[in-house]
Protein backbone atom coordinates (compact mmCIF):
# COMPACT_ATOMS: atom_id res chain seq x y z
CA UNK A 1 0.00 0.00 0.00
CA UNK A 2 1.43 3.43 -1.47
CA UNK A 3 1.06 5.84 1.66
CA UNK A 4 1.55 9.22 1.11
CA UNK A 5 4.62 11.11 1.32
CA UNK A 6 4.82 14.34 3.62
CA UNK A 7 8.50 16.42 3.62
CA UNK A 8 8.26 17.25 7.25
CA UNK A 9 8.77 13.59 8.09
CA UNK A 10 11.41 13.13 5.14
CA UNK A 11 13.86 16.50 6.41
CA UNK A 12 13.24 15.21 9.76
CA UNK A 13 15.12 11.63 9.34
CA UNK A 14 18.53 12.07 11.62
CA UNK A 15 20.05 8.26 11.57
CA UNK A 16 18.35 6.90 8.61
CA UNK A 17 20.04 8.65 5.79
CA UNK A 18 23.85 8.27 7.33
CA UNK A 19 23.58 4.54 8.03
CA UNK A 20 21.41 3.52 5.30
CA UNK A 21 21.41 6.23 2.17
CA UNK A 22 17.07 6.31 2.87
CA UNK A 23 15.78 9.96 2.58
CA UNK A 24 12.45 9.12 3.50
CA UNK A 25 10.38 7.11 5.53
CA UNK A 26 8.49 5.48 2.53
CA UNK A 27 12.00 4.88 1.31
CA UNK A 28 13.03 3.10 4.52
CA UNK A 29 10.27 0.28 4.98
CA UNK A 30 11.45 -0.54 1.39
CA UNK A 31 14.69 -1.35 2.93
CA UNK A 32 15.13 -4.12 5.03
CA UNK A 33 18.20 -2.53 6.73
CA UNK A 34 16.76 0.80 7.31
CA UNK A 35 13.21 -1.29 8.42
CA UNK A 36 15.77 -3.35 11.05
CA UNK A 37 17.07 0.46 12.50
CA UNK A 38 13.81 2.19 12.27
CA UNK A 39 13.25 1.66 16.21
CA UNK A 40 16.70 3.87 16.71
CA UNK A 41 15.03 6.54 14.17
CA UNK A 42 12.04 6.67 16.15
CA UNK A 43 14.14 6.43 19.88
CA UNK A 44 16.32 9.68 19.08
CA UNK A 45 13.56 11.44 16.98
CA UNK A 46 10.05 12.97 18.04
CA UNK A 47 10.15 15.34 15.07
CA UNK A 48 9.37 12.00 13.37
CA UNK A 49 5.66 11.78 11.84
CA UNK A 50 4.33 8.40 11.97
CA UNK A 51 0.82 9.04 11.55
CA UNK A 52 0.51 8.20 7.99
CA UNK A 53 2.23 5.07 8.45
CA UNK A 54 1.31 3.93 12.20
CA UNK A 55 -0.57 0.74 11.01
CA UNK A 56 2.40 -0.77 8.99
CA UNK A 57 3.49 -3.91 11.01
CA UNK A 58 7.64 -2.76 10.88
CA UNK A 59 6.65 1.12 12.08
CA UNK A 60 4.14 -0.45 15.15
CA UNK A 61 7.37 -3.46 15.87
CA UNK A 62 9.72 -0.52 15.89
CA UNK A 63 7.86 1.68 17.55
CA UNK A 64 7.42 -0.58 20.58
CA UNK A 65 11.12 -1.18 20.72
CA UNK A 66 11.88 2.15 20.96
CA UNK A 67 9.51 2.50 23.56
CA UNK A 68 11.19 -0.81 25.24
CA UNK A 69 14.29 0.82 24.90
CA UNK A 70 13.33 4.57 25.48
CA UNK A 71 11.78 2.61 29.21
CA UNK A 72 15.35 1.38 29.97
CA UNK A 73 17.53 4.34 28.84
CA UNK A 74 15.50 7.41 28.43
CA UNK A 75 17.11 9.92 30.70
CA UNK A 76 20.51 8.92 28.62
CA UNK A 77 18.26 9.36 25.78
CA UNK A 78 16.60 12.88 26.94
CA UNK A 79 20.10 13.95 28.20
CA UNK A 80 20.94 13.53 24.35
CA UNK A 81 18.75 14.76 22.46
CA UNK A 82 16.32 16.53 24.16
CA UNK A 83 13.49 14.11 22.41
CA UNK A 84 9.37 14.22 24.18
CA UNK A 85 8.84 10.99 26.35
CA UNK A 86 7.40 7.51 24.92
CA UNK A 87 5.03 5.63 26.31
CA UNK A 88 6.36 3.26 29.23
CA UNK A 89 6.64 -0.27 27.98
CA UNK A 90 8.63 -2.73 30.90
CA UNK A 91 9.23 -5.39 28.71
CA UNK A 92 12.92 -6.11 28.63
CA UNK A 93 15.58 -4.83 25.80
CA UNK A 94 17.46 -7.24 24.01
CA UNK A 95 20.97 -6.29 25.63
CA UNK A 96 22.34 -8.22 22.34
CA UNK A 97 21.50 -4.80 20.72
CA UNK A 98 23.28 -2.44 23.05
CA UNK A 99 26.09 -2.01 21.36
CA UNK A 100 23.91 -0.68 17.89
CA UNK A 101 21.90 1.67 20.79
CA UNK A 102 25.28 3.15 21.82
CA UNK A 103 26.27 4.18 18.23
CA UNK A 104 23.12 5.04 17.46
CA UNK A 105 23.19 7.77 20.49
CA UNK A 106 27.36 8.28 19.72
CA UNK A 107 26.12 9.59 16.29
CA UNK A 108 23.12 11.67 17.62
CA UNK A 109 25.23 13.79 19.82
CA UNK A 110 27.84 14.28 17.11
CA UNK A 111 25.67 15.09 14.57
CA UNK A 112 22.27 17.17 16.66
Amino acid sequence: MKRPKTAAADKALKLLPAYTGVESLEAALQDPRAVRLLWLEILVNDRLDLGPWREHSDVRAAYAKACRWFSTYGHLVQALTSREPLPHDPTPVDPREYRTFAEALRFISAHP
